[in-house]
């Protein structure tokens, strides 16, 4: 028993094959796909951008820390993957405020430290695991209010004006371009 037995013959391009049997390198689409895979990261970057500059000219003009890098990482998860359930606004509002109370439950029972910013970030994820808000930067909103000892009652509101403002400007966001994956999948 020989290969030529067990595998079927084909005929294999070279000099001598004609030129309808060897199919042309298809460059136009690859351009095209690269094209569009290279305006959505723009797009994403421009999106990303602007609504952190919101949110820094927002603190600017009311004298209040409103960009933290906890809001930043949700801006970045909202442009990036607008479809997944930590993307959605329940998530990034809900669990967000969960980080902030576990940060400031944690700042009742402990001084602030980073062992307790970090006993924070564990229990904002397992807050936010139980109550089906996934949101990983929420984790750091409870480490930056356990070692930055922001007074609740101008952070808390603070906080949930900017995670409305993501959610906003990420609505806004996908509608702005044609053929972006539409944000939210659910409100709530």
């Amino acid at each position: 028993m020989n290969a030529d037995s067990v595998l079927p013959r084909r005929r294999v391009p070279g000099p001598e094959a004609p030129h309808d049997d060897v199919p042309l390198p298809r460059r136009r689409e690859h351009r095209h796909s690269a094209w569009r895979g290279a305006a959505a990261a723009l797009h994403g970057v421009g999106a990303v951008t602007v609504v952190l500059l919101v949110l820094a000219a927002i603190g600017a003009v009311i004298s209040e820390p409103v960009l933290i890098p906890s809001l930043a990482a949700s801006a970045g998860v909202l442009h990036s993957a607008p479809t997944l359930p930590m993307a959605q606004p329940r998530s990034v509002v809900v669990a967000h405020l969960l980080g902030a109370a576990a940060g400031y439950a944690a700042l009742a029972l402990f001084q602030s430290s980073p062992w307790s910013a970090a006993l924070a970030g564990g229990l904002t994820f397992a807050a936010t695991t139980l109550a089906r808000t996934p949101h990983s930067p929420a984790c750091a909103t409870a480490v930056v209010v356990v070692l930055q000892t922001p007074a609740p009652g101008r952070f808390v509101p603070l906080l949930l004006g900017a995670t409305v403002v993501l959610v906003v400007a990420g609505f806004a966001a996908s509608r702005v371009r044609r053929g972006a994956a539409r944000y939210p999948v659910r409100w709530w």
